[in-house]
């Protein structure tokens, strides 16, 4: 994956809120490794593998770990394997509700997880990356719209924005016209206006021909 993501896309992807993902950016949690913030407001840009290590992040909060067994775990890995970038969407991880394990190449220390006696549960990295792949390609997949304009009909194509957040429309039959929004809505809205005042404009122009014959 060579997308670069906004923050919104991040938000809506992922299924997190704006204000923990900017507290884990903060902690240490995940930061974004395509464009770190410079100070609040700015604009931080977060890789697909960003997008698989807040979705292990936010599976392990689900399941009990708390924040500061997530932060303790990432600082120890990160100093004993420096060759791992990103622990969250590259190692394999297990917790039992209170306790979280790193699975590496020892079976042994596999063994000794497993025979615990107590419940398991194994985060399924593959199955969070296809997760999140088919999110994305739902999430990213235009979509067309029908409008009507002064009794006229027009085709709408939405496409989402990435990296900025929410939404292009552009006309199929009049291709100038193009606008965005916020939301999907937002950004049909937008359009009718553009398509109203351009049709505005050539029944002017229209008019200013008959009358000059």
């Amino acid at each position: 994956m060579s997308f670069v993501f906004g923050r919104k896309a991040v938000i809506a992807l992922v299924g997190i809120s704006k204000m923990q993902l900017e507290h884990w950016d903060r902690s240490g949690i995940v930061k974004p490794s395509v464009k770190a913030g410079a100070g609040k407001g700015t604009r931080r840009e977060y890789s697909f593998q960003d997008l698989v290590s807040l979705k292990v992040a936010k599976r392990l909060r689900e399941e009990g770990i708390s924040l500061q067994k997530i932060r303790k775990t990432l600082a120890w890995l990160r100093k004993n394997f420096p060759d791992v970038r990103q622990p969250l969407a590259e190692l394999r991880f297990v917790t039992d509700g209170v306790n979280l394990f790193v699975l590496d190449r020892d079976p042994e220390k596999i063994l000794d997880v497993l025979k615990s006696g107590q419940f398991v549960f194994s985060l399924a990295l593959g199955e969070i990356i296809e997760g999140l792949q088919g999110e994305l390609k739902k999430f990213a997949a235009p979509k067309e719209e029908k409008v009507m304009v002064h009794a006229g009909q027009f085709f709408v194509t939405l496409t989402p924005d990435l990296e900025d957040g929410g939404y292009m429309a552009q006309c199929r039959e009049i291709p100038g016209a193009v606008s965005q929004g916020e939301t999907e809505q937002e950004a049909l809205d937008n359009i009718i206006e553009v398509l109203e005042e351009h049709l505005e404009y050539v029944k002017e122009r229209q008019a200013g021909k008959a009358r000059a014959v």
